[in-house]
């Protein structure tokens, strides 16, 4: 292909094509739909799913599991991971933590977990805190605070009795 090639097949200004304007134009009678069917027929549209009366990939592929996209997304740090990053003294909040790079990907609420030991006093303020992650930081003589935020959605099973 040499550079004068490129641009050969490109008209700028295409003539439209010019359907049912008899048989000598090439675009006559049928106007290029052909004969009967679906796409002959004025207002044919197509899913995209459509194989050709096939039945679609899109349902033959069974439906696992429940996906609840209202769902928090809950970033969970364990008290022993805290001991190793801070020094004692130290406020832990969520700021603290994305400066550090431990909180890189998006959530709703901060969670502290129990997993590992502490010995070391911290201020740790979250969203959640484990009963185990609340003792141990308490028990170091650390104090928890509880930051606002979006609180888990707790229905009430019950359904009202009629009197």
């Amino acid at each position: 292909m040499k550079i004068h090639d490129v641009n050969e097949d490109i008209t700028p200004n295409r003539r439209r094509k010019r359907l049912g304007r008899g048989r000598g134009s090439g675009h006559g009678k049928t106007s290029g739909k052909g004969h009967k069917g679906h796409q002959s027929r004025a207002g044919y549209s197509r899913q995209a799913t459509f194989q050709g009366g096939m039945m679609p990939v899109v349902r033959r592929v069974p439906k696992r599991g429940f996906n609840n996209r209202f769902a928090l997304t809950v970033a969970a740090v364990n008290v022993g991971d805290l001991q190793e990053w801070f020094e004692a003294g130290a406020e832990i909040c969520p700021d603290a933590l994305k400066t550090r790079g431990v909180l890189t990907s998006r959530y709703d609420v901060l969670k502290i977990l129990g997993d590992g030991d502490l010995d070391k006093k911290f201020k740790v303020s979250a969203h959640r805190f484990s009963k185990s992650a609340q003792e141990k930081i308490e028990k170091a003589g650390g104090e928890v605070v509880v930051l606002p935020g979006k609180a888990p959605v707790v229905k009430n099973k019950q359904k009202p009795v009629k009197a």
